[in-house]
């Protein structure tokens, strides 16, 4: 039996900019009714409870139903029980997106060929002998059409997917936008992942890693990463932009092969350089010199303690353990004599990581 569930946000309802009325209100009554009981077995007996008229209460379950968020569980005398909000919105949604993307990759199939028709002998040439494709970097606006081309361009992947993701104000958003990237698991396709330190030391956080390993995916961290990106299978690449604030993500959409191997080959950069996830140490046990080595980088350079944990993606107080034990171990007068020695002595010890 069911007994809690999240109830749909506003800002998961179908028109989000008009005011709730009596409909939504009587919809939201009675998905709560369902989720705190767990089921509805008799539609007469919830609309005594809820003070709606019978005719009323069935044209509201039917609402309901078509969203998704009711449905009829047949081994138990064909009673309603509340699905998840997000199950219902990705159930009711996947379809739309799906046709959506699959009639821009026609529009531009046919610009390409149209293109390749009409091309003056010569023109377009780039090095290889091929042609730039006709819209090689295109724009993406929303969640919607971000998720929309990943689950499209995931389903026909079938080799490996490069996941570029920094840290986050909305880290759940982010989350969220790449999802249908990590599903590309459950196809028997590589992923290698470049995070931030930061991300071994959230539960949350380690969390996510530790089931995305145990799919198989690959993951490494970097101190800092300025920006989120996907390859897939060194043909297509999307760069991601998530303002934050509320504000909507957008994405470009790259075909270009010459800038595909260029971000194929940063990523296998920071890849090299990038520490292994290790869910045997929480926290940043494993990572200590590099992102020791990033935090006197930082603070060679004059900048404060609020910047300088901006910039690495960690709460205040972290940086300000790491920045302590730096001048302790160095033995220092100035805080800034402390990141000239260490700058000075990790370029010295090691190679620079990023």
């Amino acid at each position: 039996m069911l007994t809690t569930m999240p109830v749909l946000a506003a800002e998961d309802a179908p028109v989000a900019d008009q005011p709730v009325g009596p409909v939504e209100r009587a919809e939201a009554d009675v998905y709560r009714h369902a989720v705190q009981y767990g089921s509805i077995e008799s539609l007469e007996d919830a609309a005594a409870v809820l003070g709606l008229p019978v005719v009323e209460m069935f044209a509201t379950i039917t609402r309901l139903i078509e969203l998704r968020l009711l449905r009829t569980d047949d081994s138990a005398g064909h009673r309603l029980v509340p699905v998840d909000p997000g199950a219902a919105a990705a159930a009711l949604v996947s379809p739309v997106e799906r046709a959506m993307y699959e009639r821009r990759e026609l529009a531009d199939r046919l610009r390409d060929r149209i293109e390749a028709i009409t091309r003056p002998s010569g023109a377009g040439a780039v090095a290889g002998g091929g042609t730039a494709p006709v819209g090689a970097i295109d724009h993406l606006d929303g969640a919607a059409e971000i998720r929309g081309l990943f689950k499209l361009v995931g389903e026909t992947c079938r080799k490996e997917v490069l996941i570029q993701r920094p840290s986050h104000e909305d880290e759940d958003l982010l989350d969220h936008l790449l999802e249908p990237c990590y599903q590309t698991l459950g196809l028997g396709v590589d992923v290698r992942v470049v995070g931030p330190h930061r991300s071994r030391a959230g539960f949350a956080s380690r969390a996510k890693a530790k089931r995305l390993i145990e799919d198989g995916a690959q993951i490494r961290t970097v101190s800092y990463l300025p920006q989120a990106a996907v390859v897939f299978d060194h043909s297509l690449a999307v760069m991601l932009n998530v303002p934050g604030s509320g504000a909507p993500p957008t994405a470009r959409r790259i075909r270009d092969g010459e800038v595909v191997r260029y971000l194929v080959d940063l990523f296998d950069q920071l890849w090299e350089g990038a520490a292994p996830f290790a869910l045997a140490e929480p926290g940043y046990a494993d990572v200590t010199d590099s992102l020791h080595q990033s935090i006197a980088r930082l603070m060679a350079e004059g900048l404060t303690d609020d910047v300088v944990a901006r910039r690495l993606g960690m709460s205040v107080r972290t940086c300000r353990r790491h920045i302590a034990a730096l001048l302790r171990d160095l033995d220092s007068v100035s805080r800034f004599q402390a990141g000239v020695q260490a700058a000075g002595r990790f370029a010295i010890s090691g190679p620079h990581t990023a």
